[in-house]
């Protein structure tokens, strides 16, 4: 079921790169049904929004109930357990404990000429969170899109959530209410994202879109960039794990699972130098996995994209990492931080045998939405600096102008700009 390369074999890099690149991507068709519904959703508003949700969602709302009101926001949080509540409040106390440490202040400098000079920190003034739905509910992806925007000062949060068939999940809404958000609507898929992109009568339109969600989210986010800013294009989730002899097969067998079990473009790839340890956890796997209530989902995900790699070492282990830049990173050997120097491209790194991936999913502290498709080699983990904009500060005056001034009308003729010239030395002579 799962594939197995050898790193010391000829074809193994070609091997790779072939598995790797057959991960999905929106097809063309994709793209025209996305491009389709938010030109429509544009042109028509709340309209188009209406049918489109209530034919992808199977449903038969009107525009009015897209809203869902704060009283059954209210109502969902006391509707599930106290268990739940406890633990929806704690890892909200840690993820924003966290994203806290990661606030950025302005600050302003004097140069050698006394010009001040620095860089104000603003927050946006109104965000879109899109939390998925659809084959799970997803209350740690509430928590962890509108913590960081609380924590940079987002004034206004807006929060979209598909409902299909009119299911709305008391967990998402629960997550919702201890964060105070009030402001949600039951819509999802191409049209929630142009309605947020574009605003219609019903949902303003605002700055920033973040969330993950399915092909046509992604998509949709792709197609409306530039209009709005968004956080990325999310992928396929994917693990890698680094193990040596000792660690425990089970753990590394579920922790394999727990990633497959997302979807079944899921990546979940083993890496390890002991044969006789991967042998171990693929035994496992198949010891496991009739356990699994989404075992069907999982085995999908392990024949797509399940991968086994016997290296020579833990330097070719780490090449072939780098090489994967994967969302997701766990070093399941005795010493973890002897590699973390050679590791230049991960999501999350999880160091050590007790670190579960599962963990940082929900209350560790650190954000789980992460760059995916090899994309942690040029982005970030979702924060607080996601949703704080930077301004640069100038300011120079009659003594301290002199010498740029003097420099920027250089370099200004130089280019051929004379007016740009001209303006500096309107400054430079007014100063002698």
């Amino acid at each position: 079921m799962i594939k197995h390369l050898d790193a010391s074999s000829v074809d193994f890099e070609k091997s790779l790169q072939s598995i790797v690149s057959s991960t999905s991507e929106a097809s063309d068709s994709v793209f025209e049904t996305v491009s389709k519904i938010i030109s429509d959703v544009r042109a028509r508003g709340d309209d188009a929004l209406l049918e489109y949700t209530n034919l992808y969602d199977h449903r038969s709302a009107k525009i009015e109930s897209l809203q869902i009101k704060k009283s059954e926001i209210r109502m969902a949080l006391d509707r599930v357990s106290d268990l739940m509540r406890d633990s929806l409040t704690e890892a909200a106390r840690r993820i924003r404990i966290f994203h806290e440490k990661q606030k950025q202040e302005t600050w302003i400098y004097k140069d050698d000429d006394g010009n001040e000079l620095g860089q104000r920190i603003t927050p946006m003034d109104r965000v879109g969170v899109y939390v998925p739905g659809g084959k799970a509910a997803y209350p740690s992806s509430v928590l962890m899109s509108v913590i960081p925007a609380q924590v940079a000062g987002v004034k206004e949060i807006i929060m979209v959530v598909p409902t299909p068939e009119e299911q709305r999940n008391d967990s998402v809404l629960a997550a919702a209410e201890i964060l105070g958000i009030s402001k949600i609507f039951s819509v999802g898929g191409a049209q929630a994202i142009a309605a947020l992109a574009f605003g219609t009568e019903l949902i303003p339109k605002v700055d920033k879109i973040v969330g993950p969600g399915n092909i046509f989210v992604a998509a949709a986010k792709k197609e409306v960039f530039g209009c709005v800013g968004i956080d990325m294009i999310a992928g396929p989730s994917e693990v890698v794990i680094v193990a040596d002899k000792n660690a425990n097969a089970d753990w590394v067998a579920m922790d394999l699972l727990a990633q497959a079990e997302h979807d079944e473009e899921a990546s979940a790839i083993l890496i390890s130098p002991d044969k006789n340890f991967i042998a171990c956890v693929e035994k496992s796997i198949m010891k496991f996995l009739p356990e699994m209530e989404r075992a069907n989902i999982i085995e999908a995900s392990l024949r797509n994209n399940g991968i086994m790699i016997r290296t020579e070492d833990f330097k070719q282990a780490i090449k072939i990492v780098n090489f994967l830049a994967p969302e997701h990173l766990e070093l399941a050997v005795s010493n973890p931080e002897v590699l973390l120097n050679d590791i230049k491209h991960a999501g999350a790194i999880f160091m050590g045998n007790y670190s579960a991936e599962s963990l940082g999913d929900y209350c560790a502290g650190p954000n789980h939405v992460l760059p995916t498709g090899r994309t942690s080699k040029f982005s970030s983990p979702l924060g607080v600096y996601d949703f704080q904009k930077k301004t640069s500060l100038i300011k120079c005056d009659n003594g301290s102008v002199s010498k740029i001034a003097g420099v920027a009308s250089v370099l200004a003729r130089g280019e051929g700009l004379t007016a740009h010239a001209r303006s500096a030395e309107f400054r430079n002579d007014c100063s002698e």
